[in-house]
């Protein structure tokens, strides 16, 4: 074979996605352009070489109104696999547009996990005619899946396992894989059980193929293993797998039995998920996925600026008191949003940390107060550096020492309250057993607003600035 007739990269590599491994625009055009013109073929044909999840990426590109087109012109393309991989709004959409049987058809070929999302965002209508569509064995591990709390290891984990008893060798268990053509083909460890199917260890792999057949698999496995309770939230079982560095991890239900597995693959996109969503929270953008429905997002923010416009109209009560100060020297009325904004600034950038160190359990009550004093030293610093360089500029500008004095004292003891107020606040909704990352914003912005508008205004006042 010569050197031109060896085989080139994926198609989809050279020409349907860029560098940065995204679908290029004219791609998605001519896609959309063969199912506009009815070549359901050309449209196949172009879409055919790409990974499940840059078809799910396709579909997500795809203007709303041309989706259902799409699907019907890919339909033997639109397996689980790929609808695994979607967006949750636009598969809860194709999913709308499938007959119960297709959903079924589509559920049966996947793992327990990955089928549970499909089939756990529809009506309950819609559900029970699916569940019936499965086979038996299938419908009884979905309906256990879905009896446990969304966003736990019970939904989450696939059923899919091996497990061996702890007298196997190491040749029984090799036999036992190559003999049953039923097994998984997706796994990278296998956990040993005692006759009460609980499970005592578990084995890698390669320990299994380098160790000879006459070993014993209690005398090849580890004993030490981190196992996942069922009801476990599924933020805390992303953190036990970054913490331990896992692959896989054994769920096991309240008596202690084995139930299921969790593999990485799952936990990579649960990171991703809750990171998300923290940072949406502190913002209050609801999910904030440009495929939500429009009536969606906005009942998802506006209650959250309808708090705010509260919050501001705190501010603007204290800004009312002082209307005769204001009044007698309008430079005030300038220097006051400076003040408050940096303060919500520093209280936003400290609420950040103290958020994210509470979801990745860095802050805990054993050093909660530490964390405070930290921060108050870090504010104390930041604070007395800006103080300095708005009081020298305020006194250079405006001539007046003493209104750089005033608005110097003012940031930083507004700066210093923000780092109280971003660490204190969410540390008590956490107490709270609220989430800090859903109210934290609003308690901060109205703390920093209104004492930054309080201090300065009154020690305005109170040092005799304005006569």
């Amino acid at each position: 074979m010569s050197e031109t007739d060896l085989p080139t990269a994926d198609a989809a590599e050279t020409s349907e996605l860029d560098e940065d491994d995204r679908l290029k625009p004219e791609f998605v055009r001519a896609v959309l352009d063969a199912v506009d013109a009815g070549d359901s073929g050309r449209a196949h044909a172009l879409v055919e070489p790409l990974h499940p999840a840059d078809i799910a990426d396709l579909f997500e590109l795809t203007p709303a109104e041309q989706r259902g087109a799409l699907a019907h012109a890919l339909a033997d393309l639109l397996d689980g696999d790929v609808l695994s991989e979607m967006n949750d709004w636009v598969r809860e959409e194709l999913i709308d547009s499938l007959e119960p049987h297709e959903v079924a058809d589509i559920a049966a070929e996947l793992d327990t996990d990955d089928a549970v999302a499909i089939i756990e965002d529809m009506e309950p209508a819609d559900q029970r005619e699916v569940l019936r569509a499965l086979d038996p064995d299938d419908r009884a591990a979905i309906e256990e899946a879905l009896s446990y709390p969304e966003e736990s290891a019970g939904r989450l984990m696939q059923r899919e396992l091996i497990a061996v008893p702890e007298h196997w060798t190491v040749g029984d268990v090799l036999d036992y894989l190559r003999g049953n053509e039923d097994l998984t083909t997706d796994f990278w460890e296998i956990f040993v059980v005692d006759p009460g199917h609980k499970p005592i260890g578990s084995c890698q792999l390669s320990w299994i193929l380098r160790a000879p057949r006459a070993v014993a698999m209690g005398d090849v496995m580890k004993r030490e293993q981190t196992l996942i309770p069922v009801d476990m939230d599924q933020e805390e079982v992303a953190l036990r797998f970054q913490k331990y560095a896992l692959i896989s991890a054994a769920v096991t239900d309240t008596t202690g039995r084995l139930v299921g597995m969790i593999t990485v693959d799952d936990i990579v996109h649960i990171i991703s998920e809750e990171a998300g969503e923290d940072i949406l929270r502190l913002s209050g953008a609801g999910e904030g996925d440009i495929n939500e429905p429009v009536i969606d997002s906005y009942k998802a923010r506006v209650r959250w600026l309808i708090a705010n416009l509260g919050t501001a109209l705190v501010a603007a009560t204290i800004i009312t008191l002082f209307e005769g100060t204001i009044s007698k020297m309008v430079a005030l009325a300038s220097l006051m949003p400076i003040v408050a904004g940096v303060g919500g600034n520093a209280g936003t950038q400290t609420m950040a940390v103290t958020v994210r160190a509470l979801s990745t359990n860095q802050l805990t009550q054993s050093n909660s107060w530490r964390a405070v004093r930290r921060e108050i030293s870090i504010a104390v610093l930041n604070g007395a550096t800006v103080a300095m360089v708005i009081g020298l500029a305020v006194a250079t500008v405006y001539r007046n020492p003493l209104l750089g004095l005033v608005i110097a004292s003012a940031m930083l003891a507004n700066i210093v309250i923000a780092g109280l107020a971003g660490v204190i606040v969410p540390l008590g909704l956490e107490r709270l057993k609220a989430d800090p990352a859903v109210a934290s914003s609003i308690f901060v912005t109205m703390t920093t607003d209104s004492m930054g508008f309080l201090v300065f205004l009154g020690l305005a006042t109170a040092s005799g600035l304005v006569g």
